[in-house]
């Protein structure tokens, strides 16, 4: 999968004019590394601990590539921060997203993804994409909101 990944960024690099550089593919390296929902201060802390000649600017601009490319999704937290997660053209989930600490679950459930699709159909839309994000209080929070 992460193979695919790159070879995907690597197109659309190629169809952007974009020259390959040994930066990109670190930057790619590290975010297809982790399973979290990164800010662009911590992909640019986790690239800085291996590669400290790479500078934030550049995580920055790299980071909005693999959105581009569609290798990353962008999320808006409550708090107003924005995190990525990789993901390419085709995968899905939906997220639980805390308003008191933050925290992200991600969760599939077929029985939602068939209503959102029958709804669509209903009202004649053809669905090309959809995104699902539900707040809440993760239990931690929820204890001690009480």
């Amino acid at each position: 999968m992460i193979l695919e990944k790159k070879k995907t960024f690597n197109a659309f690099a190629a169809r952007q004019g974009l020259r390959s550089t040994r930066q990109r593919d670190v930057i790619l390296d590290v975010f297809l590394a982790t399973r979290e929902h990164l800010s662009v201060e911590e992909l640019y802390l986790k690239v800085k601990a291996s590669h400290p000649g790479i500078g934030q600017a550049t995580v920055y601009r790299t980071l909005k590539l693999f959105v581009e490319a569609g290798l990353a999704r962008e999320m808006m937290l409550p708090d107003g921060q924005t995190r990525y997660e990789h993901q390419l053209v085709g995968e899905h989930h939906d997220h639980l997203i805390c308003t008191g600490c933050n925290a992200i679950v991600e969760f599939e459930d077929e029985t939602i993804e068939q209503l959102q699709r029958e709804i669509a159909r209903r009202h004649g839309f053809s669905l090309t994409a959809h995104k699902m994000q539900l707040y809440g209080l993760c239990p931690s929070c929820a204890g001690t909101k009480a």
